[in-house]
């Protein structure tokens, strides 16, 4: 298991490495994220948890959630999923009963055509809460960053100065965050972010710190 953590002013914020594919001609990773704070913790992103034909092409190596040493999926109440591709929502069953935040607008197009592993989604004891546009919800938001996809959200975490902000795959690279084109890239930076966490990179974006004239 590999993690990496950063605390702000009431939240935790752990990084779980859970696997790995194959994009073009590189190997990125594929973290999922733990929020905790004192009335709940919250896992975004659930990663994979097994193998499939469908995405075979993409060499997926895993380290599924349920095996990392010292990971309980029983200690988690909250689970948010930035959208509803593969690589984001192998873990959801396990997680059953528990809700799974999610945009209305990414489950109904995950659910009108080949756009990501139907079975994975809609596992046994799968319970979503739909969420329109932006909610409130401990310790942070949950904003819909169209761009990736067109439901895609964002998880924005209070930090009592600058927010952190976990975005999933609305940036994959960062320099996708230095010269935002989408967007759901210009919605993050117009937050004034102190640091992004994105799912397929092991160290969290920061922006650059002016040079001292």
């Amino acid at each position: 298991m590999v993690t990496d953590s950063a605390r702000s002013t009431h939240t935790t914020i752990t990084r779980l490495r859970v696997g790995d594919l194959q994009a073009g001609d590189q190997r990125l990773p594929i973290n999922v994220h733990i929020l905790d704070h004192p009335d709940a913790r919250i896992l975004v992103d659930t990663g994979l948890t097994q193998l499939h034909p469908a995405v075979e092409d993409m060499d997926p190596r895993i380290q599924p959630l349920n095996e990392l040493p010292g990971f309980d999926p029983d200690s988690i109440d909250i689970v948010v999923n930035t959208h509803l591709h593969f690589d984001h929502v192998g873990g959801n069953h396990l997680f059953p009963g528990r809700p799974i935040y999610v945009q209305r607008a990414e489950y109904i197009e995950a659910h009108a055509g080949e756009y990501t592993i139907l079975d994975w989604v809609d596992a046994p004891g799968v319970t979503y809460t739909l969420v329109d546009g932006e909610l409130e919800l401990l310790p942070g938001r949950l904003i819909r960053a169209a761009g990736h996809s067109a439901g895609s959200q964002i998880v924005v975490v209070e930090t009592g100065h600058r927010p952190a902000v976990l975005c999933g795959d609305s940036a994959v690279f960062y320099g996708e965050l230095d010269q935002p084109a989408t967007e759901a890239q210009h919605l993050i930076r117009s937050l004034d972010p102190s640091e992004v966490w994105l799912s397929h990179q092991d160290a969290p974006w920061r922006p650059a710190v002016p040079a001292r004239g």
